[in-house]
């Protein structure tokens, strides 16, 4: 299994644990985390040109945010680095 295989079984897996865990986390428990998400999966903010929620255009767009449980997201490594609480330019 490559590194990219590898980093996008972790994504899948922590994206299906958060729509499961989703509706059982307060809002005060989760944080927006940059650069995480797989294209059209992020939650919201997304850059120019876009609405919100599902349209990022490539995983891991550094502009794009997925809710997280608080605590985790500069914990969650990608291709392109670590979560961010902030942006991350690409």
């Amino acid at each position: 299994m490559t590194k990219t295989d590898t980093a996008l079984s972790l994504a899948a897996a922590v994206t299906c644990a958060l729509a499961l865990a989703g509706p059982a986390q307060a809002a005060d428990e989760m944080e927006k985390c940059y650069g995480v998400a797989l294209a059209g999966q992020n939650d919201c903010a997304a850059g120019p040109g876009t609405t919100c929620a599902g349209t990022s255009t490539i995983d891991y767009q550094g502009n794009s945010w997925k809710y997280v449980p608080a605590g985790t997201c500069v914990e969650m490594k990608t291709p392109h680095g670590m979560g961010s609480l902030e942006p991350v330019k690409a």
